[in-house]
């Protein structure tokens, strides 16, 4: 979908237009994730067992789980995804009757107007005064009773059960690419709309520098010659291939072994790669001016930052997370556990915001572990504060977009919702006991009922835009938002169970995060498997592989896909090639 766009306005019948556009985008996604047969087990839910999953679960064989959800959710994670079954998905549902529904719903009061949740205890409940009428009794029917002993502190708080009907966020912007690429442009031509020769170029004088300084100090090295910019790109090429054969070593395209290639080999020798290998720099000399970590690639990552915003418009949903960068599953299981000890813990966190129309990596932020300091990787594991400093770094471009971003358990926190709602930055988070930053929340919806609730009951309480949102699938899953409405009704698809109720942010967070899950399963397993030392090269190494993935989208978006269908695969090899200079620069060949 190359556009999207929000709607906003008053209430009453004003409102009815932009809701339907809103809607819009909710319903194509959940067409197209149906569409890819995801099973996916977005928060873990079930582990192994994806009959268990609140979300699009499509899988035909999938076995039943009684197991309930801890106090604690788990963090959302790809490598919680099951594999999708070969059955066909079922239809998706048809949108009319959702957007009826919550445009029933809606017909209540007019924005301001009060639509409040049902309360009480044992076997029924009691309406509040001024409870709603009609279509908002049947969005309401499955709210569960809240406890009264804490509604009046959280009150004070400006938490209530009284709930408003708050128009979507309007997005104007187009998304897609920014470029027209003709339908001859190669592998090649994608990829330098993030490398271009120039970097390249600066690649081969920096390499040449420290080469030169190195000898200076260390001796003078016979067999070095400098490196030149058609072996800057063979030498590129040769580390790429590392993510489409999935060798653990890139000498390993040089031996006579199982990962031997010797339609490659050729064009370099073992012993020349190796120099460039030795030498190969980006930025070869700190200067005085420089105390960051990551000085050897930062104008590297600023270049390629610079080529993501340049080339691409992300979509208005995108999503905060740790993209799946870990070792190779095929050496994983193929090592043994002394080599596995023997490999060394990443000392750097990579966090991207990505856009759920595309897959596109729109930007990324590297932390960086320098020592066991405040800002060191294993506190950044324990403290939401650390994880808002890198949202609010992935998002210091989007102010003023009415993008609306979805979080995991880490990020998401109140005190950060409200900050970027200010920048017109609209979220929508699941919350975690453990892993959240808590603050400001009503402790009623934080805590667990001793009673247990049915599938598709939830409870909402809201202060201004702010909704806190308790929904039951086999246990409590938490959301906050201000991006949805929280008197629209949503539902889960589950091939087994059909139709599950829920709000509408609940819906939408699971569809979203479930194609980025499918993006991750499909993707990561082409990132470049060579695995230096250095923290600057492993970094450097990931975002060459991140650029990659995003050429091939643009591809994929573009007039050559058309004429040559390339997979992922396909099209690294034929990149791998064009670096070598062994193929002709065209995709129509």
């Amino acid at each position: 979908m190359m556009a999207e766009c929000g709607g906003g306005g008053g209430g009453g019948g004003g409102v009815g237009g932009p809701r339907k556009k809103a809607l819009s985008l909710l319903e194509a996604a959940r067409s197209r994730y149906e569409s890819l047969q995801i099973s996916d087990d977005v928060f873990g839910e079930s582990g192994q067992d994806s009959s268990g999953n609140p979300f699009y679960s499509t899988s035909a064989d999938s076995r039943s789980s009684s197991a309930a959800s801890s106090e604690d959710e788990d963090e959302p994670t790809t490598s919680s995804i099951s594999s999708s079954s070969a059955a066909a998905p079922p239809p998706p549902p048809p949108p009319q009757p959702l957007a009826r529904e919550v445009e029933t719903a809606a017909e209540g009061p007019a924005r301001g107007g009060g639509v409040c949740c049902f309360q009480g205890g044992g076997g029924h409940r009691v309406p509040r005064a001024g409870a709603a009428t009609g279509g908002q009794r049947q969005l309401q029917q499955h709210q569960l009773p809240g406890p009264m002993d804490e509604e009046d502190e959280e009150e004070r708080g400006g938490w209530t059960q009284t709930l408003r009907d708050t128009p979507p966020p309007r997005f104007e912007d187009t998304s897609g690419p920014t470029r027209k690429m003709p339908p001859s442009s190669s592998a090649m031509d994608f990829f330098q709309l993030f490398v271009p020769d120039n970097v390249l170029k600066n690649m081969v004088v920096q390499t040449n520098m420290y080469a030169k300084k190195y000898q200076e100090r260390f001796g003078s090295d016979g067999a070095w010659a400098e490196v030149t910019l058609t072996e800057m790109k063979a030498f590129l090429g040769y580390m790429i291939s590392t993510s489409i054969y999935h060798c653990e070593s890139v000498l390993s395209i040089w031996s006579s072994g199982f990962y031997s290639n010797k339609s490659i080999a050729l064009v370099m020798s073992q012993s020349r790669f190796e120099k460039i290998l030795k030498y190969f720099h980006v930025v070869a000399f700190r200067s005085s001016q420089t105390t960051h970590g990551l000085y050897k690639i930062q104008p590297f990552l600023d270049s390629l930052q610079y080529g993501f915003d340049s080339a691409f418009r992300p979509s208005q949903t995108q999503v905060l997370h740790e993209p799946l960068i870990d070792e190779d599953p095929v050496f994983i299981a193929t090592c043994t556990e002394r080599e596995l000890r023997k490999r060394k813990k990443r000392k750097f966190s990579l966090w991207v915001r990505q856009c759920s129309s595309t897959g596109f990596i729109s930007q990324i932020y590297v932390h960086l572990k320098e020592g066991g300091g405040a800002d060191g990787l294993d506190t950044l594991k324990n403290k939401p504060q650390l994880h808002s400093m890198v949202a609010k770094s992935l998002c210091r471009n989007a102010a003023g977009k009415n993008y609306i971003i979805f979080t995991g358990p880490s990020i998401t926190s109140l005190p950060l919702f409200e900050e970027f709602e200010k920048q017109e930055i609209y979220c929508c988070g699941l919350l975690s006991s453990r892993k959240s930053d808590c603050t400001g929340l009503p402790l009623s919806m934080l805590n667990n009922s001793d009673v247990p609730q049915a599938r598709g009951q939830y409870q909402i309480k809201m202060k201004g835009n702010m909704s806190v949102i308790c929904w039951y699938n086999k246990g409590p899953f938490r959301f906050l938002t201000n991006a949805y409405s929280p008197v629209q009704q949503g539902v889960i698809i589950k091939r087994k169970s059909g139709e599950i109720p829920c709000p509408l942010a609940v819906e939408a967070f699971a569809a979203h995060l479930s194609y980025i899950c499918k993006y991750d399963d499909k993707y990561s397993k082409y990132f470049i498997s060579h695995k230096p030392n250095k923290t600057w090269q492993q970094v450097f190494w990931f975002a060459i592989s991140i650029a990659i993935n995003n050429a091939y989208i643009l591809y994929k978006m573009s007039e050559a896909y058309h004429v040559k269908r390339y997979s992922r695969a396909q099209f690294g090899e034929r990149l791998i090639k064009e670096l070598l200079g062994l193929e002709d620069t065209s995709l129509s060949h």
